[in-house]
């Protein structure tokens, strides 16, 4: 992981919902190929766009106290958290383009 950061259940408080500017949680597993594709697009964004938007990795297997408080049934997810709160919700792997329209408003 270059610029995106790995959390925990014990982190994701003060890394996600304490943070002052938008944070990207992708909710991932080691044996989910599609999490394994959409990984250097979420790299790719965050270099783009850093300062803008925090992307956060959280794995499910590991951390599954954060993924059930938050309905975590499919993966990948993309959960865009600001404030403290769940702003927007992406279920399944996109292209970078894509996720850049879905994104664009904290991108902008």
């Amino acid at each position: 992981m270059g610029t995106t950061k790995a959390v925990t259940d014990d982190t994701f408080e003060s890394v996600v919902l304490k943070s002052d500017k938008p944070v990207l949680v992708d909710y991932w597993a080691e044996w989910c190929g599609p999490c394994r594709q959409v990984a250097p697009v979420l790299e790719a964004i965050a270099t783009e766009h850093a300062g803008k938007l925090d992307i956060v990795k959280l794995n499910v297997d590991d951390n599954p106290l954060t993924a059930q408080k938050y309905g975590i049934l499919n993966i990948p997810t993309l959960g865009v958290f600001s404030g403290g709160e769940v702003v927007k919700e992406l279920v399944g792997a996109r292209s970078k383009s894509a996720l850049e329209r879905e994104l664009a408003e904290f991108l902008g």
